[in-house]
């Protein structure tokens, strides 16, 4: 699960996203947390599955990402699991992005959240939303694959 060799570790992993969207670009971004969120990925307790990003007043939000909070903090200390987060981009990619998301109509979508050389980081996928057909179509070429990588093997 960790890739020593980049100093990258990754900590959570949406793969849901992939079926469910086509990816056309990724972004690496930051995220302004607080200690305990910190302390919660580090443990592994991350869930990326029902996240999003937006673009409101030139900021980029983080919205509806799971961070379990941390047990060994007290009440008073913890955060709440999904609140918004601050996603911390350049300002040339955020407008870059506020142009595709408006005309295009594609959304961001977390992919992986992981650690690089200490930082906590995320990639975003700048996403257009698959239909059902091409959800087949991608899982027929996959088996497809597979029995072609089966046949060369024997």
């Amino acid at each position: 699960m960790a890739n020593q060799s980049d100093g990258i570790k990754v900590m959570a992993d949406n793969r849901q996203a992939r079926h469910l969207y086509e990816i056309l670009e990724t972004y690496e971004a930051g995220l302004q947390l607080t200690g305990t969120e910190v302390k919660s990925i580090r443990a592994g307790r991350a869930n990326l599955k029902d996240g999003f990003a937006l673009i409101r007043d030139g900021e980029a939000w983080l919205l509806n990402v799971h961070i379990s909070p941390y047990q060994a903090s007290g009440q008073y200390f913890n955060h709440d699991p999904r609140r918004t987060r601050k996603l911390l981009l350049h300002r040339r990619e955020i407008s870059k992005l506020i142009g595709k998301l408006e005309q295009q109509g594609l959304t961001l979508v977390p992919l992986k959240l992981y650690f690089k050389n200490g930082w906590i980081k995320i990639s975003l996928g700048l996403a257009k939303g698959k239909k059902l057909h091409d959800k087949r179509e991608t899982l027929k070429r996959r088996q497809d694959d597979r029995e072609m990588a089966r046949a060369m093997k024997r």
